[in-house]
């Protein structure tokens, strides 16, 4: 579920970013997660994809109690080593494991809207079933310079030449400096999903000669009250 919200005085942010929302029961029982933002700047406008998670204290509420008019509270926005700024220059690989796709959107988003170089996004689904934002990734993915790799780890779709499978090497082919996979480059990467996946997929590209400066991380799991 997406949610839209406008906020007061929006101070602005970058892709990447995340915020805090803190919910307070009737009973004053509070519960804060955090959200990364899933679109770049528009206004005092900002875009949440939450994912329901079953037994959840947050999410269950915020994709199907929320209603329009409702307020919520917000801090943010947070973090600036895990975001991408229009203007920079070097190529990026994008590697996303489920809704760790989330924050990476917001970084397509901002490329499309004020181009820059070659970008490559890497997701890994378990199936066809778990891809988000399907049909604007396939909007992107006619963007020049822009293209998207859908890794089915459980099932792959009818006729897909790459089975179903983990995230492997062979996967994560750079973009190059005129928007071909497999080409020599240098990129920004930026990793994203459940911690397993980001420290498995981080390895995988330090051991295929990618710098670990270049790595950038952004992880999740499970969250306590």
């Amino acid at each position: 579920m997406t949610l839209v919200l406008e906020v007061d005085d929006w101070p602005g942010h970058l892709p990447g970013q995340h915020v805090d929302v803190r919910l307070t029961a009737a009973d004053g029982y509070t519960a804060t997660r955090s959200y990364s933002v899933a679109a770049p700047q528009d206004g005092d406008r900002i875009e949440l994809t939450v994912q329901r998670v079953p037994d959840g204290e947050v999410s269950p509420f915020l994709a199907d109690g929320l209603a329009v008019g409702d307020g919520v509270r917000l801090r943010g926005p947070v973090g600036g080593w895990f975001v991408w700024r229009p203007g920079q220059p070097d190529p990026v690989l994008l590697v996303a494991g489920g809704s760790g796709v989330v924050p990476l959107m917001s970084m397509l988003r901002a490329r499309a809207a004020a181009g820059g170089p070659p970008f490559r996004l890497v997701y890994s689904v378990r199936s066809s079933d778990d891809v988000l934002y399907r049909e604007d990734l396939a909007t992107l993915a006619g963007t020049p310079g822009v293209e998207v790799h859908l890794v089915h780890t459980r099932k792959a779709p009818e006729g897909e030449v790459r089975p179903a499978g983990r995230l492997g090497a062979a996967d994560l082919d750079a973009p190059s400096r005129d928007g071909a996979a497999g080409a020599p480059a240098e990129p920004t990467c930026y990793v994203c999903g459940p911690t397993g996946f980001v420290e498995s997929a981080a390895n995988l590209l330090v051991g295929l000669g990618h710098a670990p400066d270049r790595i950038r991380t952004e992880r999740f799991g499970p969250s306590g009250p």
